[in-house]
């Protein structure tokens, strides 16, 4: 099992949603490396901390798991959306996405800060200075850990 972290704009699509909608596909990832992460190397059962970015305050507001390998992301196709790519085709793909499950809202937000603030959490990837995937990997024990500050 592998663990990561996955930045949604709360006002796009928050926790709250994926608890309500109870799982969604992860669409308009539009970064090579973070389509190469959930097409290659995420997998059914990986466990997820789901980050609230471009929010005041930033942070990790609960928890997903990844509950469908990746699929052609069917928002590159489509003329409408903001996400349309008109390079891609039914045939030959060019973006893809997982969908995630939700699994539990953190009793305690943990706020970017509240990252920073922890020595243990020094080399986790989404505090290293210039770092802006939204799908990227996590270390068990950061998993652990964030895990533990937002009361579960």
């Amino acid at each position: 099992m592998k663990y990561w972290l996955m930045k949604s704009e709360p006002d796009v699509y928050s926790i709250d949603h994926l608890q309500k909608d109870k799982t969604t596909w992860w669409e308009g990832v539009r970064n090579y490396q973070a389509r190469n992460f959930m097409m290659n190397e995420m997998q059914v059962g990986d466990e997820v901390l789901f980050y609230h970015s471009n929010a005041e305050p930033p942070g990790v507001a609960g928890l997903a798991r990844v509950s469908k390998a990746a699929a052609p992301d069917k928002t590159q196709f489509d003329k409408k959306s903001e996400y349309h790519d008109p390079k891609a085709t039914k045939e030959k793909p060019i973006w893809y996405c997982v969908e995630v499950e939700f699994v539990k809202k953190f009793k305690d937000f943990v706020s970017l800060n509240d990252l920073r603030e922890n020595d243990k959490l020094k080399d986790m990837v989404v505090l290293q200075k210039g770092s802006r995937l939204s799908v990227q990997p996590v270390d068990k024990k950061h998993f652990e850990l964030v895990k533990k500050m937002g009361g579960l």
